[in-house]
């Protein structure tokens, strides 16, 4: 077992037992046992793993989610303001190349996040996702995603 992550989630634990009683340390003895309990149960449901996160892909990707997120919040705010709609709403099917597991969990909250995307749908390796606009270039914007996420989880393609 990795000791590390068996101290985080304990600390983890009972700061939200803390959080939870407000603080009481009369509410401590019950506090040990449902710890320790979550602790057990987290390890077993979720087992700690040796793969790391990527620092500088974390950051690579936070600042392409933030300027992603601020520029289409932009594009549909004027889209919005103009007079007359001019949007092309559409239901697009595109294969992802991320493999099955939190890669492609991590992309599908990664585009309904961003402004005009709605992911609607997952079958097999194809994402069914609703766009606010068909011109945009969503498909090479989640290509940028998907290769972010790669370098954050350090995945192998």
């Amino acid at each position: 077992m990795n000791a590390i992550a068996i101290v985080i989630r304990t600390l983890s634990f009972a700061l939200a037992w803390w959080v939870l009683t407000e603080g009481r340390g009369d509410s401590w003895g019950v506090g040990a046992v449902t710890v320790m309990f979550a602790l057990v149960v987290s390890l077993v449901l979720s087992p700690p793993v040796r793969k790391r996160i990527s620092l500088t892909g974390a950051l690579n990707f936070a600042i392409f989610f933030l300027s992603k997120s601020i520029q289409g919040g932009i594009q549909v705010a004027f889209m919005a303001l103009r007079p007359r709609l001019d949007m092309a709403p559409a239901l697009l099917e595109m294969q992802l190349a991320l493999p099955p597991g939190k890669a492609r969990v991590m992309l599908i909250y990664t585009l309904n996040l961003l402004p005009g995307t709605v992911c609607v749908g997952i079958e097999g390796d194809t994402l069914h996702l609703h766009v606010i606009d068909s011109r945009m270039h969503i498909e090479s914007e989640m290509r940028m995603a998907e290769s972010r996420i790669v370098r954050m989880l350090r995945l192998e393609t």
